[in-house]
């Protein structure tokens, strides 16, 4: 640590794009901004790696064409001719079969359902998408809610593993309105033969990250990342971040991390009731094995998994949407796994988890052969996704922090809807506009 202090007007820890994108809005203000981030690269959950010359998203990526938030920042910085929209295939494994459910005709061929349950999972989405005001489902869980919309045997088959596979031991107590947003959301991305229809950055996410980072460069803004950020206390009227490459002070400080890593940072004076509501949002962790294989796995964009006795929530093949030949010709699938950050799988090593997953592939897959995987790679999230409880919106801090000039603004707060690049840049962009019109911030 050096003893210069660096002086800036607005810190924000987390270059993610709710970090970037408030760093933007500040900076077209006119405001002196500093990004910190702890990894060597931007993008958060969006970060990527190389594979055939070209940046593939560790975490798979996409989004609905009815994510607006995304295209406006697009069409912004001139990126409009990297997007690209197509139909996606969807379907769902469950009892050693495959079935595609992309239309409204597929879910009536859907077999493993009676006809008169596929009727009921049909109007089970249709009516969970006229619910209006979702605080009159914060009392009940997912589970309740579901199994009352279109009865046990479609939560047997349909919702019931997919809550699983997503929040593990947490699955009973996700709230409806968790799973009332997804069928809505999913819902109004569907093209006029009712297919599914989602969007994708050339490049990846990290591409748009990049691109966003350079123009707030070009506005005069710092970002630094390889920057841990070890304590954030209040000196006189400033600011005090201490980081492993220094000190910076700032008027204002905007927190975009998870909240118990918030908590680590001011728990030498916040008060302890405060941090205990920093901690009481629980979290589940994501490892995600990706594969480069010398021929498709499937046909399949996204495959859920609706068999409990496979460990994964879904087999994502990328190229089924994005083409091979944009990554040298090989076929990128995604497995990926929710689960708690102590469990032992969390903890293995890339060839330790290939070892495990192998056997699985080929139960679903029984022509695959391990000599298709030219590489392989794994990737962890501590922080991955929030558990959205009964009565979430109780539990959630303000944005405003315990003492003047702090500010969070995190994957946490966005309720009723998920966390998801989109929000990220809603919230970004909502908070960096308001600080930016807050008297005193502009010297």
């Amino acid at each position: 640590m050096t003893n210069n202090i660096q002086q800036t007007e607005i810190t924000i820890i987390g270059g993610g794009f709710t970090g970037l994108t408030a760093a933007y809005e500040l900076v077209k203000s006119g405001i002196k901004v500093t990004v910190l981030e702890s990894e060597p690269e931007i993008g958060g959950l969006a970060a990527a790696f190389d594979v055939g010359g070209e940046k593939l998203d560790r975490f798979y990526h996409h989004w609905f064409t009815n994510d607006l938030e995304v295209m406006t920042l697009i069409e912004e910085l001139g990126l409009q001719s990297k997007v690209e929209i197509n139909p996606t295939n969807t379907g769902v494994y469950y009892a050693n079969n495959f079935f595609k459910l992309s239309t409204p005709w597929d879910l009536l061929n859907f077999t493993p359902l009676a006809f008169l349950d596929r009727i009921r999972l049909g109007l089970l989405a249709l009516r969970a998408r006229r619910v209006k005001n979702w605080k009159n489902l914060e009392a009940k869980t997912a589970h309740e809610w579901l199994k009352s919309l279109g009865g046990e045997n479609v939560y047997r088959v349909v919702w019931q593993p997919l809550l699983k596979g997503k929040f593990g031991p947490y699955a009973e107590d996700v709230s409806a309105v968790w799973f009332w947003n997804k069928l809505k959301l999913r819902g109004g991305s569907r093209g006029k033969g009712g297919e599914e229809r989602l969007a994708y950055f050339k490049g990846g996410f990290v591409a748009l990250a990049e691109a966003l980072a350079q123009r707030i460069r070009d506005l005069g803004g710092v970002i630094a990342v390889n920057t841990p950020v070890s304590s954030v206390t209040k000196e006189g009227c400033d600011w005090i971040v201490k980081t492993t490459d220094g000190a910076i002070s700032s008027k204002r400080v905007i927190f975009t991390t998870a909240l118990p890593i918030i908590s680590e940072m001011i728990r030498s004076w916040a008060p302890s009731e405060y941090l205990d509501s920093l901690n009481r949002i629980q979290y589940i962790g994501n490892v995600c094995l990706v594969l480069e294989l010398d021929r498709p796995l499937s046909e399949t964009y996204w495959l859920n998994v609706n068999d409990p006795s496979f460990p994964f929530v879904g087999v994502i093949e990328h190229t089924n949407f994005e083409r091979p030949e944009t990554y040298g010709g090989r076929h990128i699938v995604y497995l990926s796994k929710y689960l708690p950050h102590t469990d032992r799988l969390y903890s293995m090593t890339a060839d330790e988890f290939l070892d495990y997953a192998i056997p699985f592939i080929q139960k679903m897959f029984p022509r695959f052969n391990r000599t298709w995987i030219q590489k392989h790679h794994l990737w962890r999230a501590r922080w991955s996704q929030p558990v959205v409880e009964k009565y979430y919106s109780t539990l959630i801090p303000d944005e405003d922090g315990p003492a003047e000039g702090l500010h969070i603004c995190t994957m946490a707060q966005i309720y009723p809807e998920d966390r998801g690049t989109n929000y990220a840049i809603r919230e970004g962009r909502r908070i960096g506009r308001k600080i930016s019109r807050h008297p005193g911030v502009v010297n």
